[in-house]
């Protein structure tokens, strides 16, 4: 996303020991095409599915949801959060792509979709990986369970450890494939958060969701995600299928600087779900957009700090700030910022020190915490002394 930060458009607030709260000038927007009228915004589709949620990947904003929050089956969307667990493994240098991993019999006898792997046999990482996402292959999905946890339920206890650090509420696995078992669900809400980890997180390994097909053991299959083929803004993610799940689809597509996530779980037909997912990214595309107002670690604001070693304090968002607002509303957004309170030293950097209250139409859409931006020691004793009478007055 073009960043639209501009630390020399901001205006220099002035703080004193009493003043709290200032308004703030948002970052300049590119000067938009503007039709003759505003564009309304209808009503969100009504789609033909158990659960459904559409969300903006860099501000987070959900823009459609309905039982976004009920606990389903997911099928084979499990597979997003094995593959995010094998990609924080590779992260952490505690596995290679190029490792072997010897298929056992349990992992070869897996029933489902198949990658086709042979019991007895050492296939890599790598090629575990694209069997798991590419072709869905549940005996891929296991064997790579088995290779990092020993067991796939050592393995789907460590699923639900990351689950719950990245703060899936409503998730529980028992499997790595997404097997039926009646205590392994989630929800639209949570797989959209370990979507956009794994996206955020792992961008070189989240582009192999966009591979169309891949062969192995000579057998070449195709990607179920049929938006592949549809929309080429389309970069993922994955399908899912059960009779008792239904047709699952989590679908993510970037267009511009914005980038939009559906989910859509229990719809009725493969075309179903994929022509809702369609619907939803369209929807958020056409009456939507996502601006990146500030980045994260750079200054935005200097305060006061008391007692210190220095008298300045910058301050600023420890991540990047985006919002998702209706089309051509722009030049309604406004910002301030309040303090919690006097800030004195010792002071250390990534302390919150207050928030950025952003606001549509006077309407707060986002609150941002704000930290402090480097460490201040304590103050000499003339510098103490200084303030303090400071303060007194």
């Amino acid at each position: 996303m073009k960043p639209l930060f501009h630390v020399s458009a901001l205006l220099i607030l002035f703080f004193s020991a009493g003043i709290r709260a200032g308004d703030m000038p948002v970052p300049d927007a590119p000067t938009p095409v503007r039709a003759p009228d505003e564009i309304p915004i209808p009503d969100p589709p009504q789609l033909a599915a158990k659960s459904y949620l559409l969300v903006d990947h860099n501000s987070g904003k959900v823009l459609v949801e309905s039982n976004a929050d009920e606990r389903l089956e997911p099928a084979s969307l499990t597979k997003i959060m094995t593959a995010y667990v094998v990609f924080r493994e590779l992260g952490g240098g505690n596995l290679s792509l190029r490792d072997q991993v010897l298929i056992s019999e349990r992992a070869w006898r897996t029933g489902g979709s198949k990658t086709f792997i042979e019991i007895g046999k050492q296939v890599s990482v790598e090629d575990l990986l694209k069997g798991m996402i590419i072709q869905s292959g549940n005996d891929a999905s296991v064997a790579l369970a088995e290779h990092i946890g020993g067991t796939e339920e050592t393995f789907a206890d460590l699923m639900n450890t990351h689950a719950r650090r990245i703060g899936m509420k409503n998730s529980n696995f028992t499997n790595a494939t997404g097997l039926p078992h009646e205590d392994h669900y989630t929800t639209a809400r949570d797989i959209a958060l370990v979507t956009a980890a794994s996206i955020r997180e792992f961008p070189e390994y989240y582009a192999w969701y966009a591979v169309k097909e891949f062969t192995y053991n000579r057998i070449k299959q195709r990607n179920r995600n049929r938006l592949l083929w549809r929309d080429e803004s389309v970069d993922g993610v994955k399908t899912g299928y059960t009779k008792t799940a239904g047709y699952c689809l989590v679908a993510s597509a970037e267009r511009g600087n914005m980038r939009l996530t559906s989910v859509v779980m229990g719809s009725q037909g493969e075309a179903v779900r994929t022509q809702a997912s369609l619907a939803l990214l369209n929807y958020g595309f056409r009456f939507y957009e996502t601006h990146k107002l500030y980045a994260g670690g750079q200054r935005i604001e200097t305060l006061r700090i008391w007692m210190g070693e220095v008298e300045d304090l910058p301050v600023g968002p420890a991540e990047d700030v985006s919002v998702t607002i209706p089309r051509r509303t722009y030049d309604k957004l406004s910002a301030k910022l309040v303090k919690d309170r006097d800030i004195s030293a010792p002071i250390v950097k990534g302390a919150v020190v207050g928030h950025v209250s952003i606001a549509l139409e006077g309407k707060e859409v986002r609150r941002v915490p704000l930290v402090a931006l480097r460490d201040v020691a304590e103050g000499g004793i003339l510098q103490k002394g200084k303030d303090a009478v400071l303060k007194w007055f």
